[in-house]
């Protein structure tokens, strides 16, 4: 098998992703329910890691070219790959979390950013407005557009409302391997890319800034913040091409059923 190549998913395939994407979502909750003042961020790593393998899937990210942990933990102006740390949360931190599980042959890729107490009121609308642009791309998934149409429709809606649209990192294929092709960029012109057709299997995930667009690697080569230091928010759902449009084969419902049973708000 080769990277570059698009591969197309039958209905079996399909399942086992998102059986795996079941895994996930469930694991994420797990994380739901402690995030909080005072938690670190590697015990949120370790009870996701422990959901993970308990339900027989392994951890996309751990030793995934060299990355130390099943969990990117992301805080504030972290936009992706942050590391899990003894760093504990503050009031007011956002933190996102982004997880892969791989179990039976596939992966599945999902991310979900959280509120940590009184979240500012730009802040907590960056986060909604970043989670509105997900499902904004996802609207453009079926047959015969292309994956411009997705690009588009990210960039269109949150630089209309004054975001700036991480340009260096990207949404890819899911499959047997992590990154797949094609890549799907959170910024691009309708009718441009790579043809959506029946069976393709795609990670979209805008990362998107409350200030400038611009980012920087920190020194450890994995944490990736902005450069203006402010905030930037990361959502995530792995979605197939199905005739009738797409399907989500990732969930955040067990996240948000958790978030309702703490009295913590869902943007």
């Amino acid at each position: 098998m080769s990277k570059r190549v698009i591969y197309l998913k039958n209905a079996e395939e399909a399942n086992i992703i998102k059986q795996n994407g079941v895994i996930l979502g469930k694991a994420q909750a797990e994380v739901a329910k402690l995030i909080g003042v005072g938690i670190k961020t590697k015990d949120l790593d370790k009870v996701a890691e422990e959901y993970i393998l308990d339900n027989g899937g392994k951890p996309s990210f751990k030793n995934y070219n060299g990355f130390p942990a099943t969990l990117c933990i992301s805080v504030n102006d972290v936009v992706v790959h942050g590391i899990p740390s003894t760093r504990e949360l503050k009031d007011g931190d956002i933190v996102s979390v982004d997880c892969g599980v791989f179990k039976n042959g596939y992966h599945a890729d999902s991310a979900y950013t959280y509120m940590v107490g009184d979240v500012n009121q730009l802040t907590k609308k960056l986060l909604s407005d970043t989670k509105k642009s997900l499902f904004e791309g996802i609207a453009q998934v079926k047959p015969g557009n292309r994956i411009g149409d997705i690009s588009y429709g990210v960039q269109s809606f949150t630089e209309g409302l004054g975001y700036g649209v991480v340009r260096e990192l990207v949404g890819h294929g899911v499959g047997k391997y992590l990154h797949e092709a094609p890549e799907v960029p959170n910024f691009g012109k309708r009718g441009n890319g790579p043809k959506l057709q029946v069976g393709m299997v795609i990670a979209i995930e805008p990362m998107i800034t409350l200030g400038k667009r611009f980012v920087v690697q920190e020194n450890d080569n994995w944490t990736i913040r902005t450069e203006d230091r402010k905030p930037a928010a990361h959502f995530e759902h792995t979605v197939m091409v199905t005739k009738g449009g797409y399907e989500i084969l990732t969930t955040f419902e067990f996240i948000e059923e958790v978030l309702v049973s703490r009295n913590l708000e869902i943007i």
